[in-house]
């Protein structure tokens, strides 16, 4: 199994807490992984295989346990009475009540439990709802450039495997199917599994077609500021007429699948959140090739999706940057509300394009960190005050 310390640390640093801990992601990002490791880790520490109490509600097994009485019933008959017990709910979203057998757990005082869900329906207006000052939300993403990289043995450059990586899929099962046949059949069934569970049953979509038009359009922009005018025109001019107010609930399916994230624009000079015109991001920018192959390919966005999922990695909240009539790629707040600022692009050793990059960071008063990231690999470079660095380096941690 790929090791993913970042996640792990995070379980390890709320172990015994007296608090629900929720692991939320698209589906097969790594979560169900995820308890393994972490299991392994508390095997390693010394609690007893007696002490953990794993479900997972896709399997058939468990379907009778997918109504709250029977699921707490029988987690119950299974606990110690002397000691800590790490009870797993994995994919809960599939139990009927869930929070009334989550609640009637958690008060005990040697229960500890952890969570997992695929949709943001669970983990955003449900969960907010139903556990709302229970728990604390690890936000899951498939495999980093970092945490792929680790998967191979060095015989390949780092460029090779960024290739490798963006047209292969980060989703970690990709790593050991070879055969890109393989791989775009498992990409197939993630999509379809997304599309029809997580998007058109739960948003009652009437026109799937409709929807998988609207998604070819938005894995083509990726990167592109867009509004609900722009896709329901674009829609409209190919000759299939959509409302905005459609586009709107499509586009809400979307980003709570987690297929696909929002970014609202940050104006940097006035302080404040933009309500129009926002960007939207892969999951996994594989898809993005499965849905659409390889031709008419902007390297440059594919780049900067991923150089923004690697942003939220580390903590992030990102924004898009408007500085004056000038953008800004990304506007990077941490948790204390320190700001830093991003331009990505494929090469800047065209001296036009490298001035066409600085020129949005430059027009930036404050004195808050600036970065260049690039293909470029070149030893790093500063422009007055702004850091020009190798991507890939810094999606390593260099």
């Amino acid at each position: 199994m790929i090791q993913r310390p970042d996640y792990l640390n995070f379980l390890m640093e709320w172990k015994d807490q007296p608090i629900i801990k929720v692991i939320s992601g698209i589906r097969r990002c790594g979560k169900s992984t995820l308890f393994d490791l972490f299991q392994e880790q508390l095997r390693a520490e010394g609690v007893g295989e007696e002490q953990i109490i794993c479900l997972n509600f896709e399997e058939a097994e468990n379907e009778d346990l997918c109504d709250y009485r029977a699921l707490y019933d029988h987690v119950k008959s299974r606990m110690l009475p002397d000691k800590m017990n790490y009870i797993f709910l994995d994919e809960i979203q599939h139990v009927t009540d869930y929070q009334k057998a989550v609640d009637s757990l958690f008060v005990k005082k040697n229960a500890d439990v952890y969570l997992t869900g695929s949709n943001a329906y669970f983990m955003s207006g449900e969960l907010a709802t139903l556990l709302s000052g229970r728990y604390v939300e690890l936000k899951m993403l498939p495999l980093s450039f970092k945490e792929y990289v680790s998967a191979f043995d060095g015989s390949l450059s780092k460029e090779e495997l960024y290739r490798n990586y963006v047209y292969n899929s980060s989703f970690p099962y990709t790593v050991g199917l070879k055969d890109r046949r393989n791989i775009y059949a498992y990409l197939d069934g993630i999509y379809n599994t997304v599309v029809l569970n997580d998007i058109v049953a739960r948003k009652h979509v009437q026109d799937p077609s409709m929807l998988k038009s609207v998604l070819r359009f938005l894995f083509d922009n990726i990167g592109n500021l867009c509004t609900l005018k722009k896709v329901a025109d674009t829609m409209t001019s190919s000759g299939r007429k959509i409302s905005p107010r459609t586009v709107e609930n499509y586009l809400e399916g979307v980003t709570d699948s987690l297929l696909m994230y929002r970014v609202s624009r940050y104006d940097i000079k006035g302080k404040e959140y933009l309500q129009v015109q926002d960007k939207y991001y892969l999951a996994d920018v594989g898809l993005r090739y499965y849905l659409l192959g390889t031709r008419n390919v902007d390297q440059g966005h594919i780049l900067e999706n991923v150089v923004y999922l690697e942003l939220l990695r580390r903590g992030y909240r990102v924004y898009v940057g408007k500085s004056g009539s000038a953008e800004v790629d990304f506007v990077a707040q941490d948790y204390d509300g320190n700001l830093e600022y991003y331009q990505v692009s494929w090469t800047m050793r065209d001296e036009a394009t490298l001035q066409r990059e600085l020129r949005p960071l430059d027009t930036i008063s404050d004195h808050n960190p600036k970065y260049l990231l690039t293909m470029d690999n070149d030893p790093p470079a500063s422009y007055n005050g702004i850091r020009q660095k190798f991507v890939l380096d810094w999606l390593l941690g260099k």
